[in-house]
């Protein structure tokens, strides 16, 4: 990871020219609600420190430039009047997706010079395209003086994955990028993007919230994503709501009773009922921050890893190791976040114990011959952010 003085004289010998400035996206962890942001449902991500930067450089011909110091290749070259949808372009997808939601909103920008690093570990779940896409909108609202708010660059991202990448993630990973604040997590309502910002001061409590990075890749364009999508928006269908966020928690059993009895297909109804369930996690969570019982969160986080596990079916046997394993060595709970297929799980520990877990972790991924995975403390960090010149 070059600093910004690296990254500025790496940008301008690369381009010939000084970037005009420097910003940064965190990646997201989730602490709650998985599989419920495109239900128009709830989520409770935090902003992680782990960033993906961008130096950028306005231009005025058309060219749009790519490089990444992270990726082998040279210069990603594109016309951004040629951006079209599902043209490939690998990692330099992200970026100039973002280019094209821009434009296509009607945003006058006429091309860069953009040199992009991150630090947020790829394919671990914890959200290293979305960081990509909010830095480069961040810079570009900036230097093109576009007047645009966080959440409307969170929207803008999530469409450039949407429609120009065609991942069909929901708003999440954005808006924990560029909205969240540091010591916080986020509660989002993803139906009117409403906020709130939630003190998530671990220490004050003697506690810590780990991420274990499994190290197994998984990719939410391979269908799995798409499926579990489709399957949710058939259940709606099926009930006659618009989306999940529409069915209340209490009328849960009934609902599966109802999709049972008219024969929806059994995988609906575990769909149906993990969804509605998350999100009455989320806000059994938000109850206990409130009233500052935090270490009450733990159990419901098992509740969340079960369901996903179980009803959702998008675990794998690295994850179930690690929430196993970690409350068997004295963990207040455990699940997996984020899309699942590998990526990484979180834990809630005491402070005290967390190097006891997380030893535990890693010798049960070597028992059972796994590559050792990576831990690291979750630190609730601030959202996207001009960082050279500072504000």
């Amino acid at each position: 990871m070059t600093d910004n003085a690296e990254l500025t004289a790496s940008f301008t010998e690369l381009y010939g020219t000084a970037p005009e400035g420097i910003w940064a996206a965190p990646g997201r962890v989730n602490l709650i609600g998985e599989y419920t942001d495109f239900n128009d449902g709830f989520v409770m991500p935090l902003a992680l420190p782990h960033t993906a930067r961008a130096a950028v450089a306005r231009r005025t011909d058309g060219q749009l430039r790519l490089h990444s110091t992270d990726v082998p290749g040279g210069v990603v070259s594109l016309r951004v009047d040629e951006l079209a949808p599902h043209s490939g372009h690998g990692w330099a997808a992200y970026p100039a997706g973002v280019v094209w939601a821009l434009r296509e909103a009607g945003h006058p920008v006429t091309g860069a010079d953009i040199q992009l690093t991150s630090t947020v570990p790829v394919g671990a779940g914890l959200s290293s395209s979305a960081a990509l896409e909010v830095v480069t909108a961040l810079a570009l609202n900036d230097l093109f003086e576009l007047g645009l708010g966080a959440p409307e660059i969170a929207v803008l991202g999530q469409r450039a994955e949407n429609a120009f990448v065609g991942v069909p993630c929901g708003v999440m990973d954005q808006m924990a990028s560029a909205c969240s604040t540091e010591g916080h997590a986020l509660h989002l309502d993803t139906r009117d993007l409403t906020l709130r910002q939630v003190p998530f001061d671990l220490p004050a409590h003697g506690l810590q919230l780990l991420v274990v990075d499994t190290r197994v890749k998984h990719a939410l364009g391979d269908g799995a994503y798409a499926e579990r999508r489709a399957g949710c928006e058939a259940g709606a269908r099926a009930l006659g709501i618009g989306t999940l966020r529409d069915l209340p928690y209490e009328n849960l059993a009934a609902a599966l009773e109802t999709l049972t009895a008219a024969g929806e297909d059994e995988s609906v109804v575990r769909y149906v009922r993990h969804v509605v369930s998350d999100n009455h996690r989320v806000e059994q969570v938000i109850a206990l921050l409130d009233a500052g019982e935090v270490r009450a969160a733990g159990p419901v986080l098992n509740e969340g890893h079960v369901s996903l596990r179980d009803d959702l079916r998008v675990s794998c046997p690295e994850l179930d190791l690690v929430v196993s394993a970690a409350n068997a060595a004295g963990a207040l709970g455990a699940r997996m976040t984020g899309g699942g297929f590998g990526g990484s799980a979180i834990v809630l520990v005491e402070e005290a114990m967390a190097d006891t877990v997380a030893k535990a972790v890693t010798e049960a991924f070597t028992a059972a011959g796994h590559a050792a995975p990576g831990v690291f403390p979750a630190v609730p960090s601030a959202g996207a952010r001009r960082i050279v010149p500072t504000a």
